[in-house]
C-alpha cells in the first residue's frame, strides 16, 4: 500500500503535534516494511537543517526539522513545498480551493493527516488524527484566529474522513458528543514514550543541563508551552502556598541548595500575560525560572534533576509530559481533568486543576512523604515504559489497513 502523510507539523512545531508526527513517522518507517510512504511538508520560509535518516527530531528552536530526502528508506519519499504552512492552510481551508493532495504525494491508496484537518483528495481513502477538542470545551484558552479556523475546518474534515484516530478515550468521547460520530469510526491510539526518556545518572550531563538553563539547586518542574490551558497561574499560586507553609522550602531555607524553585520549561505561547502578572503579584521573580524552549535532547536530564513534576492542565488530549517524567523516575502530581486520569493511571497524585490549596497539599505530600515518593517512582517507571511508539505505529498501520479495506471513494 502507498500511504501519504502531511509532515508539515513535524517541521513547523517543536512540541505538541509536531513531536507526535515526528515520532509516529519515525516508528512507521522503522517497523512497517511492507508499505511505501509519501510525505510532504509546506516548508516555505523555514531554514533547512538536515538531520540523520530516521531521526526527524528538532535540533533547536526556529529551524526546519526533517529527514533528508537522500537519507530516507527507499520505500519513503519527502517533498518540501515552497509555500508556508499558513498559506497552504488558507488555500485549503479558508478559500477551500480543491487542490488535491496527490499533486504533492503522487498517487496514494490512503492519505493520513495527523493535524486536525483534511485537504482535498482525488480518490484516496482518508484517515485523520484528532488530538483534543480544547477549542470546543475551553475556547477562551485558544488564540482567536486558531479558534475560528478550527471551528470551521475540523467539522468538515471529521465528516469527510473515512476513519479517525483519537489519541485518548477521552478525546474519542468528546468527538462523539460534539459531532455525533459513530464509535466504530474512531480508533484510540495512544502516544508512545521515546526510549531516550530514562533516569539520567551521568553527573556531567546533568551539570551541563543545569548550567545551560540556569536551574536552581532544587526545583519543581512543569514542561509545556506557556499558554492558558496549562493553568500555570494556579500552579504559581500553589507553589507560593508551599513556600508560605515553611518546612524548609521557602526563602528562609538555609543556603541556595535548601530553597525550592519552580521551573517552567517550554516555549512562549499565547495569552501568557497572566503568568508573568501572577509571578510579580506574589513577589516570586527570583523563585520562578522560565527557561524558554528546551531541546528534546535535554529533556531527560531536566526531568531527572527535578524533585517533582507538576502538570495541572485544564484540558489535555493526551498529556505526554506526564509519562516522560514518570519514565525518568520523577514523581508526578497532575490534574484529574480530561484524559490525565486515563494516561496517569495509579502512578500520579491527581488533583482538581482549579484547587490551588489542594495542589499545594499534593505537592507537599509528593515532596515530603518518602514512602509515597518511592511508590510513585516505582509505579511511574512501569507506567511510562508501557507506552511505546512501536505499539502506536503497529496500531496505526492496523487503522490504515482497516481504512483501505473500505475501497475507493
Amino acid at each position: 500500500m502507498r500511504i501519504g502523510i502531511d509532515y508539515t507539523s513535524a517541521i513547523c512545531q517543536a512540541a505538541g503535534i509536531g513531536r507526535y508526527t515526528r515520532e509516529l513517522v519515525n516508528a512507521l518507517l522503522a517497523h512497517d516494511t511492507d508499505d511505501e510512504y509519501r510525505l510532504f511538508a509546506a516548508a516555505g520560509g523555514l531554514r533547512h537543517r538536515p538531520v540523520a535518516a530516521g531521526d526527524p527530531r528538532p535540533g533547536g528552536a526556529g529551524g526546519l526539522w526533517s529527514p533528508t530526502v537522500g537519507g530516507l528508506p527507499r520505500r519513503a519519499r519527502l517533498r518540501l513545498l515552497p509555500i508556508s504552512d499558513r498559506r497552504m492552510a488558507a488555500l485549503w481551508h479558508r478559500l477551500r480551493l480543491p487542490i488535491p493532495v496527490e499533486l504533492f504525494t503522487g498517487r496514494v491508496d490512503l492519505f493520513h493527516s495527523p493535524d486536525f484537518t483534511l485537504p482535498a483528495v482525488w480518490g484516496a481513502r482518508t484517515l485523520l488524527t484528532i488530538h483534543d477538542l480544547s477549542f470546543v470545551t475551553h475556547p477562551a484558552t485558544v488564540h482567536p484566529l486558531v479558534l475560528r479556523h478550527l471551528h470551521a475546518a475540523v467539522p468538515r474534515s471529521v465528516r469527510r474522513a473515512d476513519h479517525i484516530i483519537a489519541v485518548s478515550e477521552h478525546t474519542r468521547r468528546d468527538l462523539m458528543a460534539w459531532l455525533g460520530i459513530a464509535q466504530e469510526r474512531i480508533s484510540v491510539i495512544y502516544h508512545g514514550v521515546d526510549s531516550c526518556f530514562r533516569r539520567v545518572e551521568d553527573r556531567d550531563r546533568l551539570a551541563a543541563v543545569r548550567a545551560r538553563y540556569e536551574l536552581p539547586g532544587r526545583f519543581i518542574l512543569h514542561v509545556g508551552t506557556l499558554q492558558p490551558r496549562k493553568n500555570l497561574p494556579r500552579l504559581i499560586e500553589a507553589y507560593a502556598g508551599l513556600l508560605a507553609a515553611g518546612e524548609g522550602f521557602g526563602r528562609n531555607a538555609v543556603g541556595t541548595e535548601g530553597r525550592l524553585g519552580l521551573v517552567l520549561a517550554g516555549g512562549k505561547g499565547w495569552l501568557d500575560d497572566d503568568i508573568y502578572a501572577t509571578i510579580r503579584r506574589l513577589g516570586l521573580e527570583s523563585q520562578v525560572r522560565i527557561t524558554g524552549f528546551v531541546d528534546d535532547a535535554d529533556l531527560p536530564a531536566l526531568y531527572s534533576l527535578a524533585e517533582l513534576f507538576v502538570f495541572p492542565t485544564l484540558y489535555e488530549g493526551f498529556g505526554l509530559p506526564v509519562l516522560e517524567a514518570m519514565a525518568c523516575g520523577t514523581p508526578v502530581v497532575c490534574s484529574n481533568a480530561s484524559s490525565l486520569p486515563e494516561v496517569a493511571g495509579e502512578a500520579a497524585l491527581l488533583v482538581a486543576p482549579t484547587d490551588a490549596s489542594g495542589l499545594t497539599a499534593a505537592m507537599r505530600r509528593g515532596l515530603t512523604d518518602a514512602d509515597l515518593r518511592s511508590r510513585l517512582i516505582a509505579v511511574g517507571l512501569a507506567r511510562g515504559q508501557s507506552f511505546t511508539w512501536e505499539e502506536a505505529a503497529r496500531r496505526t498501520v492496523a487503522a490504515y489497513r482497516r481504512s483501505a479495506r473500505g475501497g475507493k471513494k
